[in-house]
């Protein structure tokens, strides 16, 4: 019977050096959440907040514009919780 253990070696080299190779194509480093890599977060004044509510309130029922927003409040969420790690 032979012994596979040759073949082994060379797939674990050849992983190995995939693997050196790969992490050499990093761009950028690991942030691990500093504020590099949280996106800016705008302040909007009580005058505007309180207009665009008003204006939101106009919007038909199931307004494009309106699930759009929502969407962006989960965003400004995110950024905030980005920034307070």
């Amino acid at each position: 019977m032979m012994s596979n253990a040759r073949c082994w070696r060379l797939r674990l080299a050849v992983l190995a050096i995939a693997t050196i190779s790969l992490t050499g194509c990093a761009t950028g480093g690991s942030y691990g959440g500093s504020l590099e890599a949280c996106p800016p977060i705008v302040e909007y004044s009580r005058e505007l907040q309180a207009q665009a509510a008003e204006e939101l309130a106009l919007l038909p029922e199931g307004s494009a514009i309106a699930e759009m927003l929502a969407d962006y409040a989960v965003m400004r969420e995110q950024a905030r919780a980005c920034r307070s790690t």
